[in-house]
């Protein structure tokens, strides 16, 4: 079956992909770039690091801007799927949905009106299990944004590995934070992965703090040889 992955560059997103490729042909990803930084449906920071990625990856990516209000943006992401279909003759959608029934139940409703499949690699998934097999796989994710209390500027760039993980656990625990962030504590952005051919190098960054929220931004970066 032909599929189009919704594709926001972080783990999610990234790792669905990487599961919907063993048993069916992605044709192309599709990234949906929202001006509104607190957007209900679209991860933000770092999203332009698509094309890298899809370069990286070796799959044609299909681009859409949305201003990102609420509702109006679903309206956005049904057009930019429906290109998708017309161009890539796709049979259906992939999504690095988890929990969030809000973006699911969106997604299907829009995958029923153009006569696709939803398909949703990752739902249930056990969030801990999620972050351990991306390094067990040799994922290399940083995380790009932090919207939490205990989650401070010292996170922002760092790599998931498993002494992040043992943190995040701890920190579920004490505060009751998603470990992957599926509460919208944790926004990140992979740079290597399996099949990428080729890795990102980030070659200038930036960080911002405000309170409790913060942002790592990739101002710069290239494709080196892995």
């Amino acid at each position: 079956m032909k599929l189009g992955v919704l594709f926001s560059g972080g783990k999610d997103s990234t790792y669905a992909l990487f599961k919907a490729m063993q048993n069916d042909e992605v044709v192309c990803l599709i990234s949906v770039i929202s001006k509104n930084k607190e957007s209900y449906m679209f991860h933000t920071p770092n999203i332009e690091i698509t094309d890298l990625q899809a370069e990286a990856i070796g799959l044609p990516l299909i681009k859409k801007e949305t201003k990102g209000e609420k509702e109006k943006e679903l309206e956005d992401l049904k057009e930019v799927i429906e290109e998708a279909k017309e161009k890539y003759e796709i049979e259906g959608i992939v999504t690095g949905a988890i929990e969030s029934v809000y973006q699911s139940e969106r997604i299907q409703k829009i995958c029923n009106d153009l006569e696709l499949k939803c398909i949703n690699p990752i739902w249930k998934i056990n969030q801990e299990k999620l972050l351990k097999e991306l390094v067990e796989k040799k994922f290399k994710v940083i995380v790009s944004g932090v919207f939490a209390y205990k989650l401070d500027e010292s996170w922002l760039g760092t790599e998931i590995d498993e002494d992040a993980i043992k943190k995040l656990v701890e920190l579920k625990e004490q505060y009751q934070i998603s470990p992957s962030g599926e509460g919208g504590e944790i926004e990140t952005t992979v740079l290597d992965a399996p099949f990428f051919k080729k890795r990102i190098e980030i070659l200038e960054s930036e960080k911002r703090m405000d309170n409790d929220s913060g942002v790592f931004l990739i101002k710069k970066a290239k494709l080196v040889n892995k």
